[in-house]
């Protein structure tokens, strides 16, 4: 394509703009919704996935190690267990703890009130597990569980599984919202585009009738599809930017120092401005293709 025909799309294009200006406006100002509440959405759902994998990444199986009277019995078996259990496919990590050690953690997690047990410790010595899928964390404990020496298997399965079943369901419910948010996007696109059409049908048909391609008709508004995307992704990106930066400074130092950390403002609000533009773009682009598939087959 020649750089002068190329230069004559965008003017055509910028013009179309101007001339359905409050259809043009509508289109950009539905795109600009959209991507706004598609860009929080990004960030709520990707600070979501952050904590979630820190809370995953934190389940642990307890297993509790039968009590044997003979200490040298005691010692092979707790070392059959845990040869055992590291052999299982499903598990990443896997730690002993004796049962002075777990009297110790007691202690410091509940005051001064256990020491009374430390003459007499009542606890038992403790295999701590991780999966390498925290996802499998039932179907592991079901398989440690029959393994013998194990007293019981603790892993908090309610807790876990509703954990991963709001995931799921929030993953899922984010994902309906966008999908239709950006249809509306692109409805309204579709439309601006389509009265374009309408509006020019004679001029249209007389640039047909002297000799101009399909191609050369269609680009002036896939361009303005472009246009509308581009300029309804701006206020998106600073609206992303200047709101996620004052959440993190606000939030941060409440939060410091437990399982909920949001992600750093930067490269995240980098990433999301680009899913938004590249979003815009994407919305702009095939609203106004498919108006123009569809109606210039009229003239």
């Amino acid at each position: 394509m020649k750089f002068r025909t190329l230069q004559r799309h965008f003017r055509e294009s910028l013009k179309s703009l101007s001339r359905n200006g409050w259809m043009s406006f509508a289109s950009i100002s539905a795109v600009t919704v959209t991507l706004i509440l598609v860009g929080i959405f990004a960030l709520v759902m990707m600070n979501l996935n952050h904590i979630a994998d820190n809370i995953e990444n934190d389940v642990e199986i307890r297993v509790l190690i039968d009590i044997i009277n003979d200490p040298k019995e005691m010692k092979a078996a707790e070392d059959k267990l845990m040869k055992q259990v590291e052999r299982l496919p499903e598990v990443a990590e896997v730690k002993y703890s004796s049962k002075e050690d777990e009297l110790k953690i007691l202690i410091e997690n509940y005051g001064e009130d256990f020491s009374l047990y430390e003459q007499t410790n009542p606890l038992r010595n403790v295999l701590y597990v991780k999966a390498k899928d925290p996802e499998q964390t039932a179907d592991l404990a079901k398989k440690i569980d029959k393994l013998d020496h194990t007293y019981d298997v603790i892993y908090g399965e309610e807790k876990v599984e509703n954990l991963f079943n709001f995931l799921n369901t929030g993953r899922n419910i984010g994902l309906v919202l966008i999908l239709g948010l950006l249809f509306t996007a692109i409805f309204l696109i579709y439309n601006t585009i389509r009265i374009t059409i309408v509006a020019r049908k004679d001029e249209i048909e007389i640039m047909k009738l002297v000799g101009a391609t399909s191609s050369f008709v269609r680009i002036p508004f896939l361009f303005e599809g472009l246009w509308l995307g581009v300029l309804g992704s701006i206020l998106p990106m600073i609206v992303v930017s200047v709101v996620y930066y004052n959440v993190y400074n606000k939030l941060t130092p409440k939060i410091q120092g437990n399982m909920l950390q949001l992600l750093e403002v930067t490269p995240l609000v980098y990433e999301v401005n680009l899913i938004v533009l590249a979003l815009g773009i994407f919305i702009g682009v095939w609203g106004s293709f498919m108006s123009v598939r569809k109606f210039l087959r009229v003239y």
